[in-house]
């Protein structure tokens, strides 16, 4: 059974499934709670992060490793160029992207997160001690969080600034590659890195990030709004639409 460890609402979770639902590959995708989940990480793959991917017993750490690993051993739906210049740029574009999805993790925490239950609710996990004493547990987890990602008025403001730093340059680039893709002529991994980094921004949906789920936020709707202004943001709907094919719930189990 191939198993993808993860967090619901993270959008490195995303990409991992996006790239497996893109490999046509079967899998579950099974939830761990924040905090707890470091037990399982660390005695499996001696790390603290997810998502982390166990294919027959082979463990496979950080979504961008998961895409370098299933290009590797399941070259079906390439999303990797062979070609080295394009290789290169894909691999570069997933870098900035991966930047981007640090600055953005912080804002989406902030912003769309920790101010409504529903989606703490998902970060606790639908089982285990964490949701059968959430009473508890929901504020000591939202103090943990906001204290671990510094998130506060002055750092959140540098934040977003160089959230659109970074949006002006994918932007620039996908201009300048002038295909309908971020690089070369069809969808690679930097598509599909910079998409899942940008979705929660965009409140796409069929992700989990819909605007349902968090309300209404003058700072998610002013964002938003600046990023829809430019091709990239078009693009980034486009995508998705048209090639984010999810064969698993982003739910999980």
């Amino acid at each position: 059974m191939r198993i993808l460890y993860q967090f619901p609402l993270s959008h490195f979770c995303e990409k991992a499934r996006w790239v497996l639902d893109h490999k046509e590959l079967d899998y579950v995708a099974h939830n761990l709670t924040p905090g707890v989940h470091r037990f399982f990480t660390q005695r499996k793959a001696g790390v603290n992060t997810l998502p982390l991917l166990n294919d027959n017993e082979r463990w496979i750490v950080d979504s961008t490793e998961i895409a370098i690993y299933l290009d590797e051993f399941y070259p079906e739906n390439n999303l990797i160029h062979h070609n080295p210049t394009l290789k290169r740029y894909i691999l570069r574009t997933n870098d900035l992207a991966n930047e981007l999805g640090i600055y953005i993790r912080r804002w989406v925490l902030n912003y769309m997160v920790l101010p409504h239950n529903e989606s703490v609710d998902i970060l606790i996990g639908e089982k285990g001690y964490l949701q059968k004493f959430k009473r508890y547990s929901k504020p000591v987890l939202s103090v943990a969080l906001k204290k671990y990602f510094q998130l506060n008025t002055n750092d959140l403001m540098d934040v977003e600034k160089r959230i659109l730093e970074i949006i002006f340059m994918l932007n620039q680039q996908l201009l300048e590659t002038n295909t309908g893709y971020i690089v070369g002529n069809n969808l690679t991994l930097a598509d599909i890195s910079v998409c899942s980094m940008v979705a929660p921004v965009l409140n796409i949906e069929g992700t989990p990030w819909e605007v349902e789920q968090f309300g209404h936020n003058e700072d998610v709707f002013s964002l938003k709004e600046k990023i829809l202004a430019l091709p990239l943001g078009q693009y980034v709907q486009r995508i998705y639409e048209t090639q984010r094919n999810a064969r698993v719930d982003w739910r999980g189990v």
